[in-house]
């Protein structure tokens, strides 16, 4: 027997499923993922902002973080 795990949809979850409880045309799909893409990448952009004010980055810095590589190889 498999356990299921049971988590609660968040409130964006929820508001998305009242709000779009009807058909979208195709257009209207990929303009709902464009203003989602849009939004996520603000925060994000936001995001890296606020990291190069805290941290005092400068071109130099971000230059070096691009060419870093941070992945652990898998053993």
């Amino acid at each position: 027997m498999q356990n299921a795990i049971k988590t609660p949809l968040t409130n964006v979850q929820l508001e998305i499923l009242k709000s779009f409880s009807h058909e979208l045309s195709s257009n209207e799909l990929k303009e709902f993922r464009r203003t989602l893409a849009d939004f996520f990448s603000k925060r994000l952009i936001s995001e890296a902002d606020k990291a190069y004010e805290e941290n005092n980055w400068n071109d130099n810095k971000v230059d070096e973080l691009l060419n870093t590589k941070l992945r652990k190889k898998s053993i």
